[in-house]
């Protein structure tokens, strides 16, 4: 977790700062991915079980509740996300054996929020909290509750215990139960600056951060991520299909890339068919400017139909790439979906 805000997020921390008053028990924020929500909120989190809260609202972190926040073991705190989120996943419990740690080790970490994790939070609200302070929950990306969670956590927030405040973070409000967004007070986080996020990714250090930051429709974290991913080889492998459709060449980058999550390649694959619309109907390129004159070419002899049917197709497929049965044919049929429809 950064001991700072963002530098784009100051404006809303001050807007945020007007809630303090007349705290609501559920609020969740919402912006697009890549932009710094969790560490906001786990900021905010911090700010409220803080004993000597600064008067700009940040926490003091000096305190005996700050020193156990950065620690992880406040008693007033609790954050719940997915396993794959974790940082560290707890394989192994004092007191077992070898070949449990192993076993334990060797399972895939879950995406989901589960249905355990909002159970277990029973305990933890009906305690007494420490010092008759707040009690906080955290709880990230809100679109990874599965359904029995949901369902489990929407009961929770409809009888919400007394001195305890959710603080909830989505990348997606259309992915959320109706019924939960009603009962959370929404509060948007914005998309920093094209000027604002290059000079933060520039003073990371990153190389070619205009790219980075274009091919990730702006959001600075999500740019960084990705250039620290090593994966640049294998998405300049698609592009180049992309660039110049053709069947051989679908087949042989199918090939290539099966290894490589596909979730990443279906997303560039979403932005280039946008870039191409874009072109098609107003000139201008949002992602991937650099491949100018091979996006005006498709977008020239493309029509609107086919067009359209290829982001559709894009769209269905984003959905499942997660858990494709073969992953060589998953992207063999994108691929070859792409090419016919680019002819």
């Amino acid at each position: 977790m950064t001991s700072q805000l963002y530098p784009w997020q100051q404006d809303a921390w001050q807007q945020l700062q007007a809630l303090r008053p007349r705290m609501p028990h559920a609020i969740l924020f919402h912006g697009a991915q890549g932009i710094g929500k969790a560490d906001f909120i786990e900021h905010f989190a911090q700010a409220l079980l803080c004993e000597n809260v600064r008067p700009d609202g940040h926490a003091c972190g000096a305190c005996a509740s700050c020193g156990w926040f950065s620690q992880g073991n406040h008693p007033d705190y609790r954050r719940v996300r997915p396993e794959a989120l974790e940082d560290e996943i707890a394989d192994e419990v004092e007191g077992e054996g070898e070949a449990t740690k192993k076993s334990a080790k060797s399972k895939t970490p879950s995406k989901d929020i589960k249905i355990e994790q909002i159970r277990n939070l029973a305990d933890f609200m009906n305690i007494s909290t420490h010092r008759q302070g707040l009690r906080v929950v955290v709880l990230y990306p809100a679109e990874a509750l599965n359904t029995p969670a949901s369902n489990a956590l929407l009961k929770t927030l409809e009888e919400p215990p007394p001195g305890t405040l959710f603080l909830l973070s989505s990348n997606s409000l259309d992915r959320l139960l109706p019924t939960i967004l009603s009962r959370c007070r929404k509060f948007a986080l914005p998309m920093p600056s094209h000027e604002q996020a290059l000079a933060w990714l520039k003073g990371q250090g990153l190389n070619d951060a205009d790219s980075w930051l274009r091919e990730q429709g702006g959001a600075p974290l999500a740019a960084l991520a990705q250039s620290e991913s090593g994966g640049r080889e294998e998405t300049e492998q698609l592009l180049q299909v992309l660039a110049h459709p053709g069947v051989e060449a679908a087949l042989k980058a199918a090939d290539k890339l099966q290894k490589t999550p596909l979730a990443p390649l279906v997303a560039s694959l979403q932005r280039w068919l946008y870039d191409v619309f874009s072109v098609k109907l107003s000139g201008t390129i949002r992602y991937y400017p650099r491949h100018r004159r091979e996006l005006e070419a498709l977008a020239a002899r493309i029509n609107v139909s086919r067009l359209m049917a290829a982001i559709k197709a894009a769209n269905e497929r984003r959905a499942i790439a997660e858990h494709p049965l073969s992953p060589k044919l998953f992207l063999e049929d994108m691929l070859l979906d792409y090419t016919a429809n680019c002819q």
